[in-house]
């Protein structure tokens, strides 16, 4: 067994060099999303190509990553995005955590361009005390996650853990994420949003095999402190209500809630509500998963010591898995987005585009604005497989939907476009919640639900006058459970324990004597502090914190209501952190 020494991996794609470098102390106090973001601020040029040498892809594991805690082994990949032209940060579950904590892999750092074309897998391990090797991918070109993953495991063991694109990274597509296998081996955990996939194609990598053969779990300065914590919060999370719920029906849940306050993303955001929801909501999928049986499960942990277990396996009537996982996001973006009302096509539409390496929320939001433009019919699954097959084959039109819903939207002259700072809008209606369209407006990430979603708020979500402090506190904590490498539903165990359960943790962790109550909302600030400074420095102004014009002039027929909070609550919603 190796002395655990946290360092930073360095890996130079013209060179194929790997360096392990000391954590400098600036970057010892933060993982995941404040990590990249610190790494990106130091050494990357604000101006640079995102798809050149001048650019790096950055993957880090959060603050707490390496103990199995639930739902808290999670990942953060980041870099310029090609998408957005700003910061990005784009979140995962999956093995990788785990596997870079256990390797003392601080952050992994991915910098400049391959001389000659071609792709290449890297394999890290803990050989000589940290090694680089790299094989030609010839092979696994042009070919899809699902078949390339089962080969990488074949050849490097069942116990690696594994990044990789699909083809629409390998073409450098702006919608391209990064594919990470989850505890069953199966590449279904994706580093969607942003563009990564593209940033990890010009890096010349297919895939990056992390075996932590010979690594250990993180030390823990106190144990019985660390223990007496963990039970806390895993106790505080097993009982939340929304754990149950998500358990029980997966994100499909939060179709329901999506209904009720017409805050659907329906026929490219022209209405709030679906009249067929009850086809492709929780109750739904449940029924389904149950009634076909085996391998269909509505409960699976997508990370290993995941209590929530709000994935899922979709199968078919025939007994077939048709895709893990299917999404609330999915089904809203390719189902209610494109008025597709049947959960298996969209099970399928989501598998293509799983294989292909594609945000699904990216390519619903440019297939609603093909189907607008007259490319495909309303509700036709033939229609839209037939626009993801010109992805695949990378035609013209296929290469200008992989780019996303601004791209589409330009090339077809269709004004109507959801986005802002060129990503596409995730499943959450913003004229309806407000709040939730601070947050797409304002977070230097582009229109993300995850960067603070505010739709559980007790509050009227149509009231203009009070969105910005519900978006303000989410976005920080987001920002803050990012940082620690926290799923989203984890907030649910951590908000529900007394007696600041992250300070104990950290600090039983580390041993560092000097964090205060309000860690989360700090860590918060202080990332997105960062990130603002970074899109400044690109050229970003107050102006790109807005939501489409139309937007704020085309009312939502169920409700009456257009995105109206003020500019200038948009403007200063960040004042007092900066």
């Amino acid at each position: 067994m190796l002395d655990y020494k946290p360092q930073i991996w360095r890996v130079n794609v013209r060179e194929q060099s790997l360096k392990l470098e000391p954590v400098p102390d600036s970057w010892k106090r933060l993982g995941g999303r404040g990590l990249l973001t610190r790494i990106m601020l130091d050494e990357v040029d604000a101006k640079t190509d995102p798809l050149g040498a001048g650019n790096k892809l950055i993957i880090a594991p959060g603050l707490l990553v390496g103990h199995m805690l639930s739902s808290t082994d999670r990942i953060s990949v980041g870099g310029k995005s090609p998408l957005t032209g700003g910061i990005k940060e784009s979140n995962a579950g999956g093995r990788t955590g785990l596997h870079m904590a256990m390797m003392g892999i601080h952050a992994l750092i991915i910098e400049d361009k391959p001389q000659a074309e071609g792709f290449w897998v890297l394999h890290l391990s803990l050989a000589d005390g940290g090694s680089a090797k790299w094989e030609k991918a010839d092979d696994l070109t042009g070919l899809g996650v699902y078949e390339v993953a089962p080969k990488l495991l074949q050849k490097y063991g069942d116990k690696v853990a594994i990044s990789l694109i699909g083809p629409g990274g390998e073409m450098q597509l702006k919608s391209a994420g990064i594919q990470n296998i989850d505890k069953d081996r199966v590449p279904s955990r994706i580093n969607a949003r942003g563009g990564m996939g593209a940033v990890m194609g010009s890096k010349g990598l297919k895939a990056i095999v992390f075996d932590n053969a010979g690594g250990q779990k993180p030390p823990i300065v106190n144990p019985e402190a660390f223990k007496v914590a963990s039970k806390d919060y895993t106790k505080a999370v097993l009982e939340h209500p929304q754990s149950i719920t998500y358990r029980d029906y997966s994100t499909a849940a939060i179709a329901a809630m999506c209904q009720s306050f017409a805050a659907l993303t329906v026929k490219n955001f022209s209405r709030g509500t679906f009249d067929k929801v009850d086809r492709v909501d929780g109750d739904a999928l449940r029924e389904f998963t149950l009634r076909r049986g085996k391998p269909s499960d509505p409960s699976h942990a997508c990370m290993a010591g995941c209590t929530i277990k709000c994935s899922n396996i979709f199968g078919g009537e025939d007994g077939k898995v048709i895709v893990s996982p299917l999404e609330y996001e999915t089904i809203g973006l390719m189902g209610v987005n494109l008025e597709i009302d049947s959960l298996d096509s969209i099970g399928r539409l989501n598998w293509q585009v799983n294989d292909l390496g594609l945000d699904s929320i990216e390519i619903g939001g440019a297939l609603g604005v093909a189907a607008e433009a007259g490319l495909m019919q309303w509700g036709s699954e033939e229609d839209a497989m037939k626009l993801i097959e010109e992805i695949r084959r990378g035609t013209e039109l296929g290469r200008v939907l992989g780019n996303g819903a601004v791209s589409t939207g330009k090339h077809l002259g269709i004004e109507r476009v959801p986005a802002v700072k060129g990503q596409a809008m995730s499943g959450y209606e913003p004229r309806s919640i407000k709040g939730t369209g601070v947050t797409y407006a304002t977070t230097p990430q582009g229109a993300d639900h995850t960067a603070g979603l505010t739709i559980r708020q007790k509050i009227n979500h149509l009231d203009p006058t009070i969105q910005k402090q519900a978006s303000l506190t989410p976005q920080l904590n987001m920002a803050g459970y990012d940082t620690l490498g926290a799923c989203i539903f984890a907030g649910f165990g951590y908000v529900a324990t007394p007696d600041f359960v992250i300070k104990r943790l950290l600090q039983a962790r580390y041993g560092w004597s000097d964090i205060s109550d309000n860690i989360l909302q700090e860590l918060g600030k202080q990332t997105i502090k960062m990130e603002r400074e970074f899109n400044r420095r690109a050229g970003f102004t107050k102006e790109d914190d807005r939501l489409p014009k139309w937007m704020t002039e085309e009312a939502i027929p169920e409700n009456g209501a257009v995105f109206d909070v003020s500019e200038e609550d948009l403007d200063s919603i960040f004042d007092g952190i900066e």
